[in-house]
């Protein structure tokens, strides 16, 4: 299939599809003259990222990982706050350390954080930068922060309700009708803690990967299709229709089935949030050189000032409505992750009556040198 060209419209693209032009030059200096074959070797061999940058702030050499962290366009330096170290160090002489955050893609609010080693390597101006990313490190650090607290407080509701329920058939047992009606409220409960528990660890797998460290090849019209037939079942026993229009697909770079999953996510929410008898459309297209995916339903929509708290863990608009459709409150949550982690961003637009749409963008990819190793696995 013919890939889009990713073009850059503002200054943030134009770094992250410079990841795809310079992992050509993967550990291949551009001024052979000013590296010797010695340091390249030892660089090479040294378990950080790193680049050396000459006066102009030409990049001469890179390793490999470089190019995958959008700190340079066009064979020269453009992260501001790593431009800024390079020449405190050449202005200074010194050796100096820091974090600097850049962004995981030209949209979205996902950020990869970095610890910089700068330190001068010549007399002629030039830096020498290690880098190491630390964005898993954060990650994992927030999650073992987040986890205990929001999991026991969801756990609590099922678990004590089924509590509840179990004194309730103890206390009904000469009356079968009875027992039966809490035995059939007991079991929706178990349900319910167990699609919870499936949902957690789902978001646990998604939040201890990061899904561009082994990037491969994903095309976007299997992955909507395969979310959609996920979704049929549930569909089918509403009546309600699920149509998708292909206007513009391609290929991006990240993990398969944490797409097929974000996707599926928005396709389960539009159905359960909608009327019987409805239609739910799914639509791809191209958009200033992102995948745009498109989910819209024609349910109850959501009030403005509840649309900037949705994608929150286990924020749930409408509680009553999440119960009946046994909904964890963390399906929009996983969007988001997924989403940002891989260099994108979620939008949703919603009218209360009307119905709501919410918006998938991710970045196009094209470069052939990431390989094609994950789908072949």
């Amino acid at each position: 299939m013919k890939l889009h060209a990713a073009v850059p419209y503002d200054d943030r693209v134009g770094m992250w599809t410079s990841r795809k032009r310079n992992s050509e030059q993967f550990a291949t200096p551009t001024r052979n003259e000013e590296i010797s074959e010695t340091l390249r070797t030892a660089l090479l061999a040294n378990e950080d990222d790193s680049l050396i940058v000459l006066p102009g702030e030409i990049v001469a050499f890179q390793s490999p990982g470089i190019a995958t962290m959008g700190l340079l366009r066009d064979g020269r330096l453009e992260a501001e706050e790593l431009l800024a170290l390079v020449r405190l160090v050449r202005r200074t002489g010194e050796l100096r350390r820091g974090n600097i955050e850049v962004p995981r893609g030209p949209i979205g609010e996902g950020k990869r954080t970095l610890h910089i080693t700068a330190s001068p390597l010549n007399s002629s101006g030039s830096v020498l930068v290690y880098v190491n990313d630390e964005s898993e490190l954060e990650r994992v650090d927030a999650i073992r922060r987040d986890f205990v607290a929001n999991v026991s407080h969801e756990l609590k509701t099922p678990i004590g309700a089924l509590m509840l329920l179990s004194e309730a058939v103890q206390g009904a047992k000469e009356s079968p009708e009875e027992v039966a009606k809490f035995a059939s409220k007991m079991q929706s409960e178990a349900r319910r803690l167990s699609e919870l528990v499936q949902e957690i660890i789902n978001l646990s797998r998604l939040q201890s990967r990061d899904p561009l460290a082994d990037a491969y090849e994903v095309e976007i019209d299997d992955v909507i299709r395969e979310a959609i037939d996920q979704s049929q079942s549930n569909a089918e026993s509403r009546q309600i229709e699920v149509t998708y229009s292909n206007n513009g697909s391609g290929v991006v770079i990240g993990d398969r089935d944490q797409l097929i999953m974000a996707v599926h996510n928005l396709v389960e929410n539009a159905i359960n949030y909608s009327p019987d008898h409805t239609k739910v459309s799914v639509t791809s297209q191209i958009v200033d050189d992102l995948i745009e995916i498109s989910v819209t339903d024609q349910g109850i929509g959501i009030p403005e000032s509840e649309q900037e708290r949705i994608f929150e863990r286990f924020y749930r608009v409408d509680p009553a409505r999440s119960r009946e459709t046994g909904g964890t409150g963390l399906g929009l949550s996983i969007v988001k992750h997924v989403t940002q982690n891989h260099g994108g961003e979620v939008k949703v637009w919603s009218k209360p009556g009307v119905g709501s749409t919410f918006a998938l963008r991710l970045p196009i990819y094209e470069d052939e040198t990431i390989g094609m190793q994950g789908a072949e696995e």
